[in-house]
């Protein structure tokens, strides 16, 4: 029995170390991790081979699986290999393999470079992109036809010296030569020998040099004798008082700018005068502004009067009529309940906001060409109405926040409607803008909007 015991345990000691070992070996090797399967197509494989490493960025990431060779010499030895999924964030499909040695001589790998973060992953089994690898023997016959072009070209420099060093003893020769002709030339001229010399020692030049230094000397006595004439002129004005009528004038500005200055003080003393305070002690200027407040309090109180009579069920008729109703202050509530603005006489442009708007480089909405355009073509239809008749431009905005509905409706109303007026010349009291967000008025023909309504208000008869 304890013999079995013994066998046993034997057994599953030995059972638990195998599998231990099995799984250092398959951990190892990533044996039990998810793979990636690709591949890569090369002409040379410079002693790749089945079971070589692949690193990708420089880390080991997997195995050569499998290689494919062509079948004919124009076509390429196809690689299959494998990688851990971890590193598939690193591979793109714009990713590029070659075949890398550690150092010169030794074990040859693949290499997996990372690819632009922009382009996507690789898909499995993939084919990617391929570098030829550059064989050592390749360098060492390139470096060897390098040498001799070297040695070539110091061949050359050497004999291009040599000839130059020879042109150049000639040319030092030829110039020796000529400092030996120069020396000629010039005590020729001393001895008076040739053309220079004769000029030189000529009696007719000699003569020709002393008359210009008497023409000279004659222009001289000229310029002394106007100088004389300058003086002469000089002393007949002096002798014709001319400094004291100068000296009379000057009084005679100097009479009027004290006449200016008594000017100016009786003007300052009647200001003062006005300026001063009244009988209660309050100044002209306090005065002023106490008037000036109560004709704006004043104009205030009428406009605020007459904006209510215009709303009274009694009296907005007659101020409809004469065309006294102002559209710029119309709030959305007043706008949705007053009858004239949803009457089914007026005349309604729906407009979308896609046909509109497009997004400016700060992020807002702007009127896009294309929405001028058809601003322009919708308003066209109405002929002279549009200038004749008031306008009232809606603004609409669909979505879940209020507030934005409210801000974005209201912004798309005023673009319209700063563009009709700007391009039609309109006066700014015939035309408006409301934000609805995105309810419309009853009557107007839609329940919800998201864009802009141009609507031509019909007049009241």
């Amino acid at each position: 029995m304890n013999r079995n015991v013994a066998v046993g345990l034997f057994v599953l000691a030995g059972s638990a170390l195998f599998i231990t070992g099995l799984f250092l070996i398959g951990n190892r090797h990533e044996a039990f991790q998810k793979h990636l399967t690709l591949y890569t197509e090369f002409a040379d494989l410079s002693g790749l081979a089945k079971g070589s490493k692949v690193q990708v960025d420089g880390m080991e990431a997997g195995r050569v699986e499998e290689i494919a060779i062509p079948n004919s010499p124009l076509s390429k030895f196809r690689v299959k290999f494998q990688i851990s999924e971890k590193f598939q964030g690193l591979v793109r499909r714009g990713s590029i393999a070659s075949i890398t040695t550690t150092g010169l001589v030794g074990d040859t790998y693949l290499s997996v470079g990372p690819g632009n973060s922009n382009s996507p992953s690789a898909a499995p089994d993939s084919t990617l992109g391929s570098k030829e690898p550059i064989e050592l023997a390749d360098l060492v016959s390139q470096a060897k036809g390098t040498i001799a072009d070297v040695d070539t070209t110091v061949k050359n420099a050497n004999g291009l010296l040599t000839s130059v060093g020879g042109n150049l003893n000639a040319t030092l020769v030829t110039a020796r030569g000529t400092l030996t002709d120069a020396d000629d030339v010039i005590g020729g001229l001393k001895r008076g020998e040739g053309p220079a010399g004769m000029l030189l020692h000529d009696p007719e030049v000699a003569s020709s040099m002393r008359r210009t230094i008497t023409n000279t000397e004659q222009i001289t006595s000229s310029l002394r004798a106007t100088a004389d004439r300058a003086n002469a002129l000089v002393n007949d004005v002096s002798s014709r008082n001319l400094p004291q009528k100068i000296d009379d004038v000057l009084v005679s500005a100097r009479d009027a700018a004290s006449n200016l200055d008594s000017t100016s003080k009786a003007v300052q003393t009647t200001v003062a005068e006005l300026t001063k305070p009244d009988e209660r002690g309050v100044t002209a200027g306090v005065n002023l502004r106490e008037t000036i407040s109560n004709v704006g309090t004043a104009t205030g109180n009428m406009a605020e009067d007459s904006e209510a009579l215009k709303h009274n069920l009694l009296t907005r008729g007659f101020f409809r009529k004469r065309g006294y109703y102002t559209l710029s202050g119309i709030s959305p509530a007043v706008y949705r309940r007053d009858r004239l603005f949803s009457s089914a006489s007026n005349q309604r442009s729906w407009l979308r906001t896609d046909q509109l708007f497009h997004q400016a480089s700060n992020g807002t909405e702007e009127l896009s060409p294309a929405g001028k355009a058809l601003i322009d073509h919708e308003l066209a239809k109405y002929g002279d109405a549009v200038v004749s008749d008031p306008i009232m431009v809606e603004g609409y905005s669909t979505g879940t926040n209020t507030v934005e509905k409210i801000e974005t409706s209201r912004a798309r109303a005023i673009l319209v409607r700063n563009y009709v007026l700007e391009r039609f010349h309109l006066e700014s009291m015939s035309i408006g803008a409301v934000a609805l967000d995105d309810r419309a008025p009853k009557g107007a023909g839609r329940t919800t909007w998201d864009g802009v309504s141009i609507v031509l208000l019909s007049k009241p008869h």
